[in-house]
């Protein structure tokens, strides 16, 4: 049976990670709380936002950004979508 965890983005147990997704406290939180549907769809916005948003990861202002970003989706809070933007379920 998978592991599963209590997602802090949809406030339900659902099957967590398989390992922590960064080193350290940080990977280790986010390994703890936040399920494997919740990550996936980061994984994905990520993306979407490096694209759209031109973010060039070699400026720790980019990755600081993201990572802000990171925490206010993976915590059920509002977060920057990409200009123009509308989710398929809202077209």
């Amino acid at each position: 049976m998978s592991r599963t965890v209590f997602c802090r983005k949809y406030q339900e147990e659902l099957e967590g990670l398989d390992a922590p997704p960064f080193p350290g406290p940080k990977g280790v939180e986010l390994f703890e709380h936040v399920s494997k549907k919740a990550w996936q769809e980061w994984m994905s916005h990520q993306t979407m936002l490096i694209n759209e948003k031109h973010l060039n990861m070699m400026e720790p202002s980019s990755r600081a950004y993201l990572s802000e970003q990171m925490m206010k989706f993976l915590s059920g809070e509002e977060y920057d979508a990409a200009d123009g933007y509308v989710p398929p379920e809202q077209q």
